[in-house]
């Protein structure tokens, strides 16, 4: 066989074998895109957490860790300078004091005045009988010298008697009457304006009425004290919580990959000083409509990582319909109209040998063994 026949030969082998591989691909359909339609993979990402000062700012005081650092939910980050703060904290507590040594001194200042206005009203009740016996005593009196002036001047009528036993007699009935006028006041004067029921414990004085009614005000003056200091404690909660604030403590498990903020330096509320890369992670897949009917967000998915071949079972958080530049479009050759991508977003428990940046890739059978 020459040379040339051989050249042919090799040819026509060549051009067979082009044209079954045509006709398979063209049968199996295994072109670019129907091989991504077999099998979706995504980029493993870790979420990251961008840790800040809550509503506090200040000179930061101790920076706890360092990029690279893995920590515990609840770890100290980093703390802000707390002087000021707890300045502000000892002042609070000390009025806090001060006001609760005025409410009770003011209670004690009511309690005895209402022991005064009770004892001031027993001794007045015993001044009131007492004064009352002797505008008893000065009647009496004023009526034995009424009794004897009448029995003086019939005897004088008579002239069984001298004119000055009458005089005499007369004199003491003046002053008789002047008495019980001065008695009688002194009783009023006691009384101060009541009305005397003849039962001592009856009486309302007016006088002890005000004293009582002064000490019930001190109860106003006790409750805007009061008043004031629910104002300064919850001002002191308010300033131990902002104390709290002031140590940035980590919101979950993760590794420090970017410190930010370094000691000494001014740190404003609100930003960003250290980004923490946290332990959930995620990968996202795009997927056809046909792929996506039955699966539903909660879902397991089991992929493979392309690195190891290591099962990576994981969660369905998000379903959702795809950005344009994900749908699959019209190049096939069977002439494949455009096709609506879903998003698959899969959160991943950790693993050993997991990490992110490791490619998973989920084959076709996990969309349709549903």
């Amino acid at each position: 066989m020459n040379t040339r026949q051989k050249a042919l030969r090799t040819g026509a082998i060549f051009i067979a074998v082009l044209i079954v591989a045509g006709l398979l691909l063209l049968y199996k359909g295994n072109d670019a895109v129907a091989i991504g339609m077999e099998k979706k993979e995504g980029i493993l990402t870790a979420e990251q957490v961008k840790m800040s000062f809550d509503s506090v700012s200040g000179r930061l005081l101790k920076e706890a860790v360092k990029e690279g650092d893995t920590v515990k939910a609840g770890d100290v980050i980093m703390e802000l300078d707390p002087t000021d703060t707890d300045l502000s904290i000892e002042r609070t507590k000390a009025q806090i004091a001060q006001l609760d040594a005025q409410i009770r001194s003011t209670g004690g200042t009511q309690s005895v005045n209402y022991m005064k206005a009770d004892s001031d009203e027993q001794q007045s009740f015993r001044q009131i009988d007492q004064q009352r016996a002797a505008v008893s005593a000065a009647q009496a009196t004023l009526k034995n010298s009424q009794i004897d002036y009448n029995r003086k001047s019939a005897l004088l009528d008579a002239g069984a008697i001298a004119k000055s036993q009458l005089d005499d007699a007369e004199m003491a009935l003046n002053v008789a009457e002047a008495n019980v006028t001065q008695q009688q006041q002194l009783l009023d004067k006691l009384l101060s304006g009541a009305q005397d029921t003849g039962n001592t414990d009856s009486i309302s004085l007016p006088t002890i009425a005000q004293q009582r009614e002064a000490a019930g005000n001190m109860s106003n003056d006790i409750d805007a004290l009061t008043q004031q200091k629910q104002a300064l404690v919850v001002q002191l909660k308010q300033l131990e919580v902002q104390k709290e604030r002031l140590t940035l403590r980590a919101p979950e498990d993760g590794r420090v990959i970017k410190v930010l903020a370094k000691e000494g330096e001014m740190v404003a509320a609100g930003t960003p000083v250290v980004l923490l890369e946290s332990d959930r992670s995620y990968y996202d897949i795009y997927i056809s409509e046909k792929q996506a009917q039955g699966l539903s967000e909660g879902d397991t998915i089991t992929g493979r990582t392309v690195a190891g071949d290591k099962s990576v079972p994981g969660t369905i958080r998000l379903l959702t319909k795809a950005p344009g530049f994900a749908d699959l479009k019209q190049s096939r050759e069977k002439g494949q109209a455009d096709l609506t991508a879903f998003q698959v977003r899969i959160y991943v428990e950790p693993q050993d040998g997991v990490m992110p940046g490791m490619t998973i890739g989920v084959n076709e059978r996990e969309f349709t063994k549903r």
